[in-house]
């Protein structure tokens, strides 16, 4: 996805501390006027959780909560009703502080696969391991995804809605590394093109750029990039050398990096510069055009800020746009 026009050099990754819908939108919107996102709160508790918010969005598809997880049931309880509930709150926290808003506009939602290793079926295993369940679940999220972009679309007309997809857990579905009910033993890893594919179709449901987040380690960025997606969310400190070819390549394809450079949780932050020294040092041992650097990279700290102050989460977003700027002005 090459046009610019789409991105803004920096936003968030999804979660904020606190309970407050109001609170949080009102410091997306100051932090990020060029490039806000739909803030989730998961504080407030089940069904504001990254699982349980997605959950509340699929159709024909019910979960409640179990001490063990999120657990398939058969009509919408309490629990779902809470998330749907919770989300209608921070759509119109939203949408009140994006009055007149033109531009683009992030909203997360979790992607298929880690859905699929979190959501539990009747006894107790994970959808994971069924593959007629997984494929339910990809056709229940293109659904409930196809509804939620479209209220989005409503309430906030002058956006143009980027969809993120938080796939945290995809690199150990590939892998085969996702723990049964037991802890015992794990699932088989599912096979790469049945993974792409079903990415596909959720992607297929938006019109608009795609996004896929992950801050585990190994990110899969050819497959990402083989499914069709707009950008790659990451934790930049998580790259080794192994990544770096497929990254080049990546860039090289026009994916948009997302790169997490800003600690997601309280402590010291560096100076702006500092904070994007390493996607520079980069950017020189690849050989790419110092030119392309800014339009390439959105500049998003390294994870959601759930686990941090409120005074932190203030600070860490400014810090994106900051350091954002400073890549802009110094891409060599």
């Amino acid at each position: 996805m090459s046009d610019t026009r789409l991105w803004s050099p920096a936003t968030g990754v999804g979660s904020m501390p606190g309970g407050d819908a109001r609170e949080a939108a009102r410091t997306v919107t100051g932090s990020f006027e060029d490039f806000p996102f739909l803030a989730e709160l998961p504080a407030r508790g089940p069904g504001a959780d990254m699982i349980g918010r997605t959950i509340g969005m699929l159709v024909d598809m019910y979960a409640h909560v179990e001490p063990s997880g999120w657990r398939i049931s058969d009509r919408p309880g309490r629990d779902t009703k809470r998330a749907r509930s919770w989300l209608g709150e921070d759509l119109d926290a939203l949408e009140e502080f994006t009055q007149g808003y033109e531009g683009p506009l992030k909203v997360q939602a979790v992607g298929p696969w880690t859905l699929a290793a979190a959501l539990e079926l009747r006894g107790g295993e994970a959808a994971l391991g069924d593959a007629g369940a997984c494929r339910d679940l990809v056709g229940s999220l293109a659904e409930g995804l196809r509804t939620h972009l479209a209220e989005l679309a409503k309430r906030v007309p002058g956006a143009r809605v980027v969809l993120q997809l938080d796939e945290p857990s995809l690199t150990a579905v590939l892998r085969g590394h996702v723990r049964t009910a037991s802890g015992y033993r794990t699932y088989r890893a599912v096979d790469r093109q049945v993974v792409e594919s079903a990415l596909r179709d959720v992607i297929a449901v938006h019109d608009g750029p795609v996004v896929v987040h992950s801050c585990a380690p190994d990110v899969p960025f050819a497959l990402l990039r083989r499914a069709g997606v707009a950008g790659v969310s990451f934790d930049f400190g998580l790259l080794t050398e192994r990544d770096e070819e497929t990254i080049g390549e990546t860039v090289e394809a026009g994916t948009k990096l997302f790169a997490g450079v800003v600690p997601s949780t309280d402590g010291p932050l560096s100076d702006p510069g500092g904070s994007v020294m390493g996607v520079r040092t980069l950017w020189r041992r690849l050989g790419l055009n110092p030119g392309i650097l800014a339009e390439s990279v959105v500049v998003t700290p390294t994870c959601g800020l759930a686990g941090a102050s409120p005074a932190y989460a203030r600070a860490a977003l400014a810090h994106c746009a900051r350091a954002a700027r400073s890549l802009a002005d110094n891409p060599e």
